[in-house]
């Protein structure tokens, strides 16, 4: 009685309010949950809940109804029948939702002397059960409009809008290379629609291993990808071998075209010869030579004109130097050295003396015996390394190039030092017996000799060098060295020097008497005689003083 007087008042009456139309959306097949209010009025104070759906015509259906303090009531039947159910917010769950549900349910609330209805939209979703690309072509034609295949998304509300994709980038349909023509199929039972679109594409050369996709409300399908076929354009030699390339090593040559599907074989043309590799597209060529550097080619079998060239340049180094050997010359002599350098490119040069590298070519033009040695060139261009060598021996007679003398650190000997050259090694010997004291290693043809002597007077002493080839002698002079007389030896140079200044007075006295005698006269014998007897005196002095001054 309750139910149908507030149906009546609502109908036709003002004191019912309705509110504004919700939408709900909803997946298909899982329960949806449509407010009532959004639960605004409290539980407490709500006498009657009652929701209903429209059937349409005008007509509504009932599904269930509770009053307070009282059990829901459940009225639905037919496809509604143990579907139905309310919540604590007064919300209808409905479950196992279908497209059937896609239309509107009313809520209606009694409080107090109020009546009011909400009505809510039902919308029901249903994502695509597959995503696939069916029909695809074997392979896509550069420049032609191909059929490249169909992607289908089967039941799904509403219908799916397919994209597809080259490479994750979407594609759009142009009107010349990119068509796409889309339908959409609705099942006449479950209302769910199947959608089809198909892609025709005019390929390039750049779709060769591309990946075609189509999506969907977040679904992708699995990647497809094409064989383009298109004829060569162009071919490339390509000459595979160690940078850079030296005589011994193997060369490569590689053909490649880029034409799909790929030619199979190719024509190799090696310096005036053509080899056919039927089944590849590679020629081995090895242990390479000088006489490999030149031009390559490689073109199509049926298509000779279709070519492309390499050269190849094979590096190397020789030389050609003399002398070599042990080369033995005499002192003063000249070496001619001959390098001759045959490269393929700039090559550079380096000598070495005894291991010791060299500053620039040794000049060997007037040999001294010092340039003995052994002599190496290395010849280098790049990883290219040549090398020739030779022993230099200079030999002759020896010669004294220096005699001298000093004294000894203690200041008691004479050192005499005589330095030569010459080989083989020179034999020095000497003209007086003295201690060797040191004799210098036989270093580029020089020896040093060294000996102490103690001199007794003065006296010259001579060194003397000789080998095979002949001998050499210098002499020196060598002073007495005695430093415990010389004090004695001052006083004897003093005695002497007086002597002779007293001999030379008493013979100034005598000539000076001499005059006066011969200007005078004497009167008397006596006085003559007395003066004869004062000559002879005289002279017997000067003769006296003389011997001593000898002595």
């Amino acid at each position: 009685m309750h139910l149908l007087s507030a149906r009546c008042v609502c109908a036709l009456t003002l004191l019912c309010q309705v509110a504004a139309l919700e939408t709900v959306t909803g997946l298909y097949g899982e329960t949806l949950q449509i407010p009532c209010n959004n639960g605004a009025m409290k539980a407490e104070d709500v006498l009657i809940t009652k929701w209903k759906y429209d059937k349409g015509d005008g007509l509504s259906g009932d599904l269930l109804v509770k009053q307070k303090n009282q059990n829901v009531s459940i009225s639905a039947a037919d496809e509604y029948k143990g579907r139905v159910s309310l919540a604590a917010n007064s919300s209808l769950l409905l479950s196992a939702a279908t497209l059937a549900d896609q239309r509107t349910f009313t809520c209606m609330e009694v409080v107090g002397a109020d009546i009011a209805e909400y009505p809510v939209n039902v919308v029901v979703h249903k994502f695509p059960t597959e995503l696939e690309i069916s029909e695809q072509s074997k392979d896509l034609e550069i420049g032609k409009l191909t059929k490249l295949g169909t992607c289908t998304a089967r039941d799904a509300n509403p219908p799916a809008n397919i994209t597809w994709l080259k490479n994750g980038k979407p594609l759009l349909a142009d009107g010349n290379r990119i068509s796409i023509q889309t339908s959409v199929l609705v099942d006449p039972v479950t209302g769910l629609s199947t959608t089809t679109s198909t892609l025709e594409y005019s390929a390039e050369k750049e779709d060769k291993n591309a990946q075609f996709t189509c999506s969907t409300r977040g679904l992708l399908s699995s990647p497809v990808t094409f064989s383009i076929t298109y004829s060569t354009e162009n071919i490339i030699l390509t000459v595979i071998a160690e940078a850079p390339l030296v005589e011994g090593d193997n060369v490569t040559l590689k053909c490649e075209a880029d034409g799909n599907p790929a030619p199979t074989g190719f024509n190799f043309h090696l310096k005036g010869e053509v080899v056919t590799v039927k089944d590849g597209d590679t020629y081995a060529i090895n242990n390479v030579s000088r006489d490999t550097t030149g031009e390559y080619k490689c073109s199509l079998i049926d298509d000779p004109s279709m070519e492309s060239s390499e050269d190849i340049t094979v590096n190397y180094l020789d030389i050609n130097f003399s002398p070599s050997g042990k080369i033995v010359k005499r002192a003063g002599e000249g070496l001619p050295l001959d390098l001759n350098i045959y490269s393929s490119g700039e090559a550079k040069v380096s000598w070495t003396k005894d291991g010791a590298e060299m500053e620039k070519k040794p000049d060997l033009n007037k040999l001294t015996y010092s340039q003995s040695g052994v002599y190496e060139c290395e010849v280098t261009m790049g990883p290219l390394r040549r090398k020739a060598s030779f022993q230099l021996v200079v030999e002759g007679a020896p010669a004294v190039k220096q005699l001298s003398q000093q004294l000894s650190d203690d200041r008691l000997h004479k050192v005499l030092i005589c330095e030569a050259e010459g080989f083989p090694k020179p034999v020095v010997s000497w003209s007086i017996n003295g201690t060797l004291l040191d004799e210098s290693d036989f270093v580029d043809g020089m020896i040093t000799h060294k000996i102490k002597v103690v001199p007794s007077a003065n006296l010259t002493v001579s060194c003397t060098v000789s080998n095979e080839f002949g001998s050499d002698t210098r002499p020196i002079n060598v002073s007495s060295y005695q430093s415990d007389d010389s004090d004695q030896t001052k006083v004897v140079v003093g005695v002497v020097v007086g002597v002779l200044i007293a001999t030379a007075v008493i013979g100034l006295a005598y000539w000076l008497y001499m005059k006066k005698s011969k200007q005078g006269s004497w009167k008397t014998g006596e006085k003559e005689n007395g003066s004869s007897e004062e000559e002879k005196k005289l002279e017997e002095k000067v003769e006296e003083n003389s011997q001593k001054a000898e002595v």
